[in-house]
């Protein structure tokens, strides 16, 4: 009889997964990232690219019961691709970082929501699908260094995207095999997206993503096949990866959520030590954006790679949000001017303003070797700020808050969601959300989903809330 195939045994890992398998303390910390989640979706809303969204799924037929976040309905497909996109937006959601690479395990969290809306599902699935997701994404990335490989995470995110909406749509192992192999054949997702220029598919791939996972996982259910041999089968993902994939797919256990990290400035992850050193030798120091001569920033290899100007291109004319959110230059030149890293910082009119361009051709960012050997144990960083005057300081600086060291607390995270949320929910609607989310099982997400849609897309409510990046 012969052995199943990698995908089967992930089939089978999703379909076994059970409620029991998430302890209370993997609850807990599920809640955190689903409230994060939302925050960074409800900030996102005002974004063009949703506006235009909005009209695509107009054009091309709205039918459907799943519901947009701010307001609206469409296909589960469209749904997924829409509050996919909108976590990502403002680069504010989690991440899971390996030697290899990283992945962004909420990524996942569109499609799942979409998902377990279409089925009807409760809470309580809804959360154990999303558990399911994460950790199929996050044990992949921890074996394969996938952007190392030139692919980008979509691959696996297209694997655990399809495996969790196959479990809520209640298929067996072997259609959710099936399912995942339909939406990875055809998700080959390369590095290059991450390549200068920054376009906008950085941000809107794994929405794409998600949006055939969710219509694969359908397919499957209706009985369609996908090459089941994905990894092992000639020209599969072993051959490109150039890896063998040793996963153990018997272990059920649902732990790898408390291996996720947390942002709280709008910039990649490699830059939150970045900004977090910068923004206290400002405030120490009371430096001015106009008193800095030049900036120098010390930061390991990957760090450089993306952000820097290394291996993915030069960062000296960022001129989009999404160049801006992956240029360590305009960041640290932003907090500087600012005194802070938000979505606002992200609006094309704030990165092509004079004072940010002139401001960030006097930053300098360098591999460090001895901080590029303890990557990714040790995310390390070394700002120095020379004055005008003559005067120079420098802090070298380890981790930031929302790390493994110092990870988020549920507490933190509702700051961060009314920080994000204030402009479009009043305080009301705010807390009728982090009260759901903090008792998830206890209800339908239909339940979440009717109160998702009585957010605005545009902000209509006073925005005083200070940003959590101001409080400790």
């Amino acid at each position: 009889m012969n052995s199943p195939t990698t995908a089967q045994r992930i089939g089978q890992f999703a379909f076994d997964a059970h409620a029991s398998h998430l302890t209370p303390q993997s609850r807990r910390v599920f809640k955190r990232n689903i409230l994060d989640s939302l925050g960074c979706a409800i900030g996102a809303l005002p974004g063009k690219p949703f506006e235009l969204l909005r009209e695509q799924f107009d054009e091309y037929g709205r039918s459907g019961s799943c519901t947009l976040i701010g307001g609206g309905t469409s296909s589960p497909d469209q749904a997924a691709l829409y509050n996919t996109s909108l976590v990502r937006y403002v680069d504010l959601l989690d991440s899971y970082m390996s030697p290899g690479g990283l992945c962004h395990p909420s990524d996942n969290f569109g499609t799942v929501l979409a998902a377990a809306e279409h089925a009807a599902a409760s809470g309580e699935a809804f959360m154990l699908a999303l558990a399911v997701a994460y950790e199929i994404g996050c044990r992949i990335t921890a074996i394969v260094p996938v952007m190392a490989k030139g692919f980008n995470h979509a691959i696996q995110l297209a694997i655990s995207s399809a495996a969790a909406s196959g479990k809520l749509f209640d298929l067996d192992s072997e259609q959710i095999a099936h399912a995942l192999a339909i939406a990875a054949a055809d998700n080959i997702s390369l590095t290059c997206v991450h390549s200068e220029p920054v376009s906008q598919w950085k941000g809107f791939s794994p929405g794409i993503t998600g949006m055939r996972a969710v219509y694969a996982a359908s397919l499957a259910k209706r009985g369609f096949t996908g090459p089941l041999r994905l990894f092992e089968g000639p020209n599969g993902l072993v051959r490109m990866f150039d890896q063998p994939l040793e996963v153990d797919w018997d272990d059920h256990r649902l732990e790898v959520i408390h291996e996720t990290v947390m942002k709280k400035h709008c910039a990649l992850i490699h830059g939150q030590p970045v900004l977090e050193a910068t923004l206290d030798l400002k405030r120490r120091n009371g430096i001015q954006a106009g008193d800095v001569e030049e900036v120098v920033c010390d930061i390991f290899q990957t760090g450089y790679d993306i952000a820097g100007g290394g291996a993915f291109g030069a960062k000296d004319d960022p001129q989009t949000k999404e160049q801006a959110d992956y240029n360590l230059k305009y960041l640290i030149a932003a907090a500087l001017l600012d005194d802070m890293v938000g979505p606002a910082q992200l609006e094309a009119a704030r990165v092509q303003a004079a004072d940010t361009q002139a401001l960030l051709k006097r930053v300098t960012v360098r591999p460090d070797p001895v901080f590029s050997a303890q990557y990714p144990q040790a995310l390390n960083t070394r700002v120095t700020i020379r004055c005008k005057n003559g005067r120079s300081v420098s802090k070298e600086h380890v981790g930031f808050e929302g790390g493994l060291d110092n990870p988020f607390t549920w507490e933190r995270t509702v700051e961060k969601f009314h920080w994000l949320s204030e402009p479009y929910a009043d305080e009301a609607l705010r807390g009728e959300i982090i009260e759901l989310v903090s008792t998830l099982e206890q209800h339908p997400i239909a339940e979440l989903m009717q109160l998702l849609a009585r957010v605005s897309p545009q902000a209509r409510y006073p925005a005083n809330h200070p940003g959590i990046q101001s409080l400790q």
